[in-house]
């Protein structure tokens, strides 16, 4: 039997199976770790460029926040939450009745596991 000859389209196309392969292990494999961190990890592909932001971009950015923090500040101090309720106080009444209450229940408690 003659030996196949290998030619480039044979070796691209084996390439390319290749990369479509270590794509699939690559997800199976961020699907596992994320199973045992409890967080669902997303590999970023060798072959994808991360974005960045050019600088005109950030500065742009950077601009639009300071104008909005000026706008906050231009309207007053730090936006003030709302003042604090009083705090409820219990009168001795009142007291003198959850005391009364908690007493009869325990008495009754003693009641039945005596009887």
């Amino acid at each position: 039997m003659a030996d196949p000859k290998l030619t480039n389209e044979i070796i691209d196309a084996a390439i390319l199976g290749f990369e479509e392969q270590k794509r699939r292990i690559d997800a199976q494999i961020a699907e596992l770790q994320g199973m045992r961190s409890g967080r669902n990890h997303t590999p970023v592909s060798s072959t994808q460029a991360r974005r960045t932001m050019s600088a005109a971009g950030r500065k742009a950015i950077a601009e639009t926040q300071r104008k909005r923090w000026a706008a906050v500040r231009k309207d007053g101090a730090a936006p003030q939450s709302t003042p604090k309720k009083a705090k409820r106080k219990l009168s001795a009444a009142g007291r003198a009745a959850i005391v009364a209450a908690l007493k009869k229940r325990w008495a009754a408690k003693k009641a039945a596991k005596k009887g």
